[in-house]
């Protein structure tokens, strides 16, 4: 009996969701033929069949959730068509997976992240061994085991969520005495907290109490939830939803599944993780405007289809270079910043699945002409849920177009592990009073810059917008200084 493990789809990826089985229990299979259809970090790839034979037993259902390399199906490669024992238990590994996935710009991009590190979304999650996993919507609490053995990396260290560390550093907590419930055993915030209770319920019966509310008072710990620490900063548990009595038959209940949940973790990894700050300005793009429509038709007749697209890219390149701390990001594992002199660009992309963001490499080596045409087929094989995984990973700062459906502002969300995102608006025409006192109309547009304020300063925030700003007004400068 061949056992079919889920394998590495790409780098930095621990985990995913079985969308859909593409074939039955009993069905024949060919070499090489698609068995199911997985998504990581908002990618769905089909896992091909690594031997020919008969799908004796499927070990995770659509929906589930499971750790690379944990076993997903059984196959009988002698051909006979009978199931595998109807007792087969489930590979430890792959039951302990079976829970929410932690981890979303765009969310046409994440999934994700899944996405995350990791997908098409606007936020893909940390991209690194250690990325950052939270407790999803509809993720269940895993129980702290009694006995703490916990498996290490190669290099000894114990295998922990870069938030699991920072508590357990806070409450001077021995990772070695926490049981993981992660991928491969990996310790999560919730198992910090888990055993933190443990070790409480234990002293409570030295604490003072009238013995004949001891047996009350120790059944107490068990039910309550654990309180995080002050000093950690942690979230309290969720607020629990419940249906309005009489309401029941006016509800629809739909799993948190797919993108949606890729998005959900990224989102909320962004929103706990960060520590998200706002500044806000506008541009004068009239120049922009004539500019673009008198290359438009070079454009055309080279084949591109140049929206405003391309030269924000290339004008947030240009002041990225200038303001590096906006192009950086932040290792929680190690507590270092990292620097980085590479610019590769995320666009939040909206599709019918979701929201997700491919990611333009290597922008300031690109000419205007090159990002539109890449800035198109991004788009249309984003909206066709064609992108691979690569494509959805390694973004260095994000912008997101809020303004191509007509909204004046909003207050973009971070792109984790980027350090912040651009939000950009409708172009519309206001009236503004020139440089020689004069009232004329302008094609306006608001920016919105979320910034992570433990990297980015707010006077180094307004600075950058300023630039991004110096150059759209002057569309001349921008083409010389891109180059």
């Amino acid at each position: 009996m061949k056992e079919v493990l889920l394998p590495e789809l790409a780098e930095s990826v621990v985990e995913g969701e079985i969308l859909k089985w593409l074939v039955q229990e009993g069905d024949t299979i060919a070499l090489e033929q698609p068995l199911c259809e997985v998504m990581t970090d908002k990618v769905t790839v089909e896992l091909p069949s690594p031997v020919a034979g008969v799908l004796s037993k499927r070990l995770a259902g659509e929906g589930d959730v499971v750790a690379v390399h944990a076993a997903i199906a059984l196959i009988d490669e002698t051909g006979g068509a009978a199931a595998a024992p109807a007792a087969a238990p489930l590979s430890t590994q792959a039951q302990e997976e079976r829970e929410q996935v932690g981890g979303s710009i765009v969310e046409a991009g994440h999934l994700q992240n899944k996405a995350d590190d990791d997908s098409t979304s606007l936020f893909k999650a940390f991209s690194s061994d250690e990325k950052v996993q939270v407790q999803g919507l509809g993720a269940r609490q895993p129980a702290a085991p009694a006995t703490p053995a916990q498996p290490t990396r190669a290099d000894g260290r114990v295998l922990a969520v870069p938030a699991a560390r920072q508590l357990a550093r806070e409450l001077n907590l021995d990772l070695t005495q926490v049981r993981g419930s992660g991928p491969n055993g990996r310790i999560r915030v919730s198992d910090v907290l888990a055993h933190q209770g443990i070790n409480q319920a234990q002293a409570a019966p030295a604490q003072p109490a009238a013995p004949a509310q001891a047996p009350a008072q120790a059944a107490q710990p068990a039910a309550a939830p654990v309180k995080a620490p002050a000093a950690g900063g942690m979230p309290v548990a969720p607020v629990q939803y419940r249906t309005p009595k009489g309401y029941e038959h006016l509800e629809d209940r739909v799993p948190l599944r797919g993108m949606r949940r890729a998005i959900s973790n990224q989102m909320q990894a962004s929103h706990l993780y960060t520590v998200r700050t706002l500044t806000v300005d506008e541009v004068n793009l009239s120049r922009l405007v004539e500019f673009r429509a008198r290359v438009k038709e070079d454009a055309a007749a080279a084949g591109v289809k140049l929206s405003y697209l391309p030269f924000i890219f290339k004008a947030v390149a240009v002041a990225l270079r200038k303001f590096p701390s906006l192009n950086t990001s932040f290792d929680e594992a190690t507590q270092e910043i990292v620097q980085k002199r590479y610019y590769n660009i995320g666009m939040a992309v909206a599709t019918d699945a979701g929201l997700t963001v491919p990611v333009l490499k290597d922008v300031n080596h690109k000419s205007v002409f090159d990002l539109a045409r890449e800035v198109s087929d991004l788009a249309v094989r984003a909206q066709g849920g064609k992108l691979q995984a690569d494509e959805l990973a390694g973004s260095t700062f994000s912008v997101t177009n809020i303004g191509s459906i007509g909204a004046l502002f909003s207050f973009p969300i971070i792109n984790v592990p980027d350090a912040a995102i651009l939000g950009i608006h409708s172009i519309q025409k206001r009236p503004i009073v020139d440089e020689y006192d004069n009232i004329v109309v302008a094609h306006m547009m608001y920016l919105s810059l979320s910034f992570d304020h433990r990297l980015v300063d707010g006077a180094e925030a307004a600075r950058f917008c300023k630039e991004v700003i110096r150059l759209l007004e002057n569309p001349d400068r921008l083409m010389l200084e891109a180059m």
